[in-house]
């Protein structure tokens, strides 16, 4: 909300290009609404400070809805400083509310809160009520994303309270929106239609174009979650066409976000990712991190309905790390329940595409598995904590996704291979490590799918390391793989016993295997015929029994 401006006062030259400027703005012609706004600027010859802070404010306003923020926190220090130079409280108040809320878009919410703070303080100061109300508005937001829904509710309830008494109807439509936000959170969906619904006329009554959109999309988000498919298509339809008649960036990536969902739902798959993959470039353009995030949780629900395993797992990373910087900036309260989510589907996704591995090889049936509980526990000994140990699991599994490329033949032959199929066999440790090269794990398991084949000595395959040139994640995976591969049934014979495998890899430490790291194995083998501690997904502690 910008601070009452008297445009006549400023003379008539000025007043209609402010009169332009605010009509452009409201109908989302931000680029016309900005010239406008300059003319203004550059006409105003009184000696008006308030006015000149207003007009950069407005100029801030257009870039800050076009995601352009940097631009937008420029105009916004330009105003504050104005303002602070007259000594003008209220101007002061302005200025902090608009970045603050700048702040917000951007994620960086600590930021936001201490501008609103500062801007509520100064609001107080000036008694400018109105500014009370919307920063009132903004702590009910900052609630809602802390997960105090409740508290958000007193405050958007207060906002709406003191708007109605102040007669300010051209800014109720940001209130109701926001209680439609937080009583969709709550599960009370009709009270949130009825917000909805209202701050739609309100918005209509006032010419605020981009925010009756952004409404419409909140309401489609509804329609979607009844199932009530074709009245949220029929809204996200309207919304492209006159975000796309308008400019109107943000409305057209939500709106696509939405009708890619329902596509899926649909199982109108390809139209599903055209929409998602326009919503995801449109949300990464402007810097909107959650809509990104959201998107590609999205895209990876899509992909492994295509059976796409790798754009499976690369979407829920992309989304688990635009997730991660907004937990780290404390966003959403329900984030670590969606990174929980996400992370027991990496789970879920990784063990189906061992599993997929191993339904090759006849006779490593669970080997990827009993890899992943032996590695992670001598890693446990070694002292990796909870985050780092469910991503080398993740890697664990994973360690022998490069035989998808070796022929079944090759894999399920009963007696030794050939010098030309040993060079086939031997070829799966670079091709795993290049099928998962281009996707962006939050921690390191390419060396381990590369190197779980390396030796200590340097005779092993495919780079010939040795030593502790050697990744320590695949020295782990070395030992955990050659254990299990003894320890189970082959057609040409039986499954050694604990001891009998052990004694024969003692022999072979400090040359197959990593001393040091095969003395601790060894120890902790020993305890593994009890229940012991393994990570999950959620990172809680799960109890599995594993036999010795």
């Amino acid at each position: 909300m910008s601070q009452t401006l008297d445009h006549a006062s400023l003379g008539p030259a000025v007043a209609t290009l402010l009169d332009e400027g605010q009509n452009a703005d409201r109908a989302g012609r931000r680029e016309m609404a900005r010239r406008r706004y300059e003319g203004a600027l550059y006409l105003l010859r009184v000696e008006r400070p308030d006015a000149a802070a207003t007009i950069m404010r407005r100029i801030a306003r257009t870039y800050l809805d076009e995601g352009a923020l940097d631009v937008a926190v420029d105009c916004l220090t330009a105003a504050l400083g104005v303002s602070e130079a007259a000594n003008d409280l209220s101007g002061v108040a302005h200025a902090l509310n608009f970045l603050a809320v700048t702040s917000s878009q951007r994620g960086e919410f600590d930021q936001a809160e201490s501008y609103a703070e500062r801007a509520l303080h100064f609001a107080r100061e000036a008694a400018d009520l109105p500014l009370q109300a919307i920063i009132d508005q903004n702590l009910g937001v900052s609630a809602s994303m802390r997960g105090d829904f409740t508290l958000a509710l007193i405050h958007f309830e207060a906002c709406l309270s003191s708007l109605r008494a102040a007669d300010m109807r051209e800014y109720m439509g940001d209130a109701l929106n926001n209680m439609g936000l937080v009583y969709t959170q709550l599960g009370r969906l009709d009270e949130a239609h009825s917000s909805y619904d209202e701050a739609v006329t309100f918005y209509a009554a006032a010419g605020e174009t981009p925010r009756r959109l952004l409404t419409l999309i909140n309401s489609a988000e509804l329609w979607i979650a009844r199932r009530e498919y074709d009245r949220a298509v029929a809204v996200c339809v309207n919304v492209l066409v006159e975000a796309d008649a308008t400019g109107d960036q943000r409305a057209n990536g939500e709106a696509n976000r939405h009708l890619g969902v329902v596509a899926r739902v649909r199982g109108e798959l390809e139209e599903s990712e055209r929409r998602l993959y326009s919503a995801y470039d449109n949300a990464m353009q402007r810097e909107d991190l959650l809509l990104a995030a959201e998107t590609a949780r999205e895209q990876a629900s899509l992909y492994e309905l295509m059976g796409k395993n790798r754009e499976t797992l690369q979407s829920l990373l992309r989304s688990h790390k635009l997730f991660t910087k907004l937990r780290a900036q404390h966003n959403l309260a329900d984030l670590q329940r969606r990174v929980a989510r996400l992370e027991n589907s990496f789970y879920e996704l990784v063990g189906r595409w061992a599993q997929s591995i191993e339904s090759k090889d006849a006779y490593t049936l669970g080997h990827c598995e009993r890899v992943a509980d032996y590695a992670c526990a001598l890693a446990r000994d070694v002292g990796f904590d909870d985050i780092t140990l469910f991503w080398f699991r993740i890697g664990a599994l994973l360690h022998d996704v490069g035989k998808i490329a070796v022929p079944s033949e090759i894999l399920n032959k009963p007696g030794r291979l050939t010098p030309e199929e040993r060079e086939a066999m031997e070829l799966h440790a670079a091709a795993g490590a290049n099928m998962l090269g281009d996707i962006d794990f939050p921690w390191d398991v390419i060396p381990m799918v590369r190197g779980h084949h390396e030796r200590w000595d340097g005779t092993g395959y495919p780079d010939r390391l040795a030593g502790e040139d050697i990744h320590l994640s695949a020295r782990i995976t070395c030992i955990a793989d050659v254990f299990d591969a003894l320890t189970t049934d082959r057609p040409y014979r039986a499954g050694f016993t604990r001891e009998q495998a052990l004694a024969m890899m003692a022999a072979d430490s400090g040359k197959l295997f990593d001393p040091e790291l095969f003395a601790r194995f060894e120890r902790v083998v020993r305890t593994m015929d009890r229940l012991y501690v393994i990570p999950t997904p959620n990172r809680s502690r799960a109890v599995a029994a594993v036999a010795g």
